[in-house]
């Protein structure tokens, strides 16, 4: 009864895990210091009606590069009024607070920008702003916004989702060893009880 207990829960939560979550490994060092490169992240699946502001996207950003998806955060969404100077930044005329990201805020490189997101779009910037290419890079393509229907996942910041996860894998796999190793004790028994002779 174990085994196919143990069966049902691991299978399960393998289809639930790759349904809704996937991995993905940090391949720059555009989210420094968040997120250095080598790191693996634990992504939700998510659609584009589920992002907020503050994010960090795993996202295809084909008017930033061909290269393949970009790891950004969510500075603006569609409407959203976007201005900045150099790593200091403003959604609707705030401030943004960005304890994540250390640049100095006076980045000479960077030009002023005023922009308007356009709807279904969004304004996306890595943390480590001295060093990424974001849609400040691109102001002349749709103020430099992204589709959001390229979003691939979004980061976890918390650990409780995979760690539960992981439990009910592993308890699944630990429930149908058992229940295939007290099937096999069992049959073992049966064999080595002799046979009486009427």
């Amino acid at each position: 009864m174990l085994a196919p207990l143990g069966l049902t829960l691991l299978v399960g939560t393998i289809a639930y895990t790759l349904a809704n979550y996937r991995m993905a490994t940090v391949m720059g060092d555009s989210m420094t210091p968040t997120y250095r490169q080598g790191d693996r992240l634990f992504l939700e699946r998510i659609d584009a009606s589920e992002i907020h502001r503050g994010d960090v996207l795993l996202i295809e950003a084909p008017e930033h590069t061909p290269l393949g998806p970009l790891l950004r955060r969510v500075i603006g969404m569609g409407g959203d009024h976007v201005a900045g100077e150099g790593n200091r930044v403003s959604v609707n005329g705030k401030p943004v607070d960005e304890p994540y990201a250390t640049d100095n805020e006076d980045n000479p490189t960077v030009k002023p920008y005023d922009v308007t997101v356009p709807d279904g779009r969004l304004f996306l910037l890595g943390d480590h702003r001295d060093n990424s290419n974001d849609s400040r890079f691109h102001l002349g393509e749709r103020s430099g916004s992204v589709a959001a229907s390229g979003v691939q996942g979004r980061v976890l910041e918390d650990s409780t989702v995979p760690t539960v996860l992981a439990t009910l894998g592993s308890l699944g796999i630990v429930l149908t060893l058992v229940g295939i190793g007290g099937y096999a004790v069992r049959r073992r028994t049966r064999r080595s009880i002799p046979s009486t002779g009427a």
